[in-house]
């Protein structure tokens, strides 16, 4: 079996970047046995989506490299970042990109999908909107947890939640990946 872990960040200090790589982590020591190939929109350099630039470049490699590393796994878990309420721009525009070769974007994959942030949102804003519109885009979203107070929550020493009931709940959507 193999899984991606996507942080929908393009910050190289990313909580969400932290989370989804300790989600990775719970994934393969508690839940199943699984190969994950941690991911983030840092690793796919693409220009802003535009018509134009479609039009008069095509389609870059960095979102035909995503897209085939999603069709080519078993399942992903996906942890967006929030700006101002929603998708940080970065991620956004290769998502766009990545529509463009195909709306099926997530293949049809079994999918948890997460987010968080400093405060007490727990990037929930950003999270709404992924998992509403995730079945247009082809993710099949067993599971999705909104983890606030992130600082509070997890331990970067320990890389590690500290908070033993939202290690649980983690523990929980990830097992939805079983089903």
């Amino acid at each position: 079996m193999k899984t991606i872990a996507f942080a929908a960040s393009n910050s190289q200090h990313s909580i969400n970047k932290a989370l989804v790589s300790y989600a990775a982590q719970i994934l393969m020591d508690e839940v199943i046995e699984t190969e994950v190939e941690i991911l983030s929109v840092q690793d796919f350099d693409a220009p802003m989506y535009s018509i134009d630039t479609e039009n008069e470049s095509g389609i870059p490699e960095a979102a035909r490299d995503l897209y085939e590393r999603f069709a080519a796994v078993d399942q992903i878990i996906i942890s967006y970042a929030e700006h101002n309420g929603s998708y940080v721009a970065a991620y956004k525009s290769l998502f766009d990109w990545m529509s463009r070769i195909d709306r099926n974007v997530f293949h049809d994959k079994p999918t948890v999908a997460l987010a968080t942030s400093p405060g007490q949102g727990g990037g929930s804003s950003v999270l709404s909107q992924a998992v509403a519109s995730a079945s247009f885009f082809g993710a099949d979203v067993k599971a999705s947890l909104s983890v606030p107070m992130f600082g509070e929550a997890y331990d970067s020493k320990t890389a590690a939640f500290s908070d033993a009931n939202m290690k649980a709940k983690l523990v929980e959507a990830l097992s939805a990946l079983r089903a």
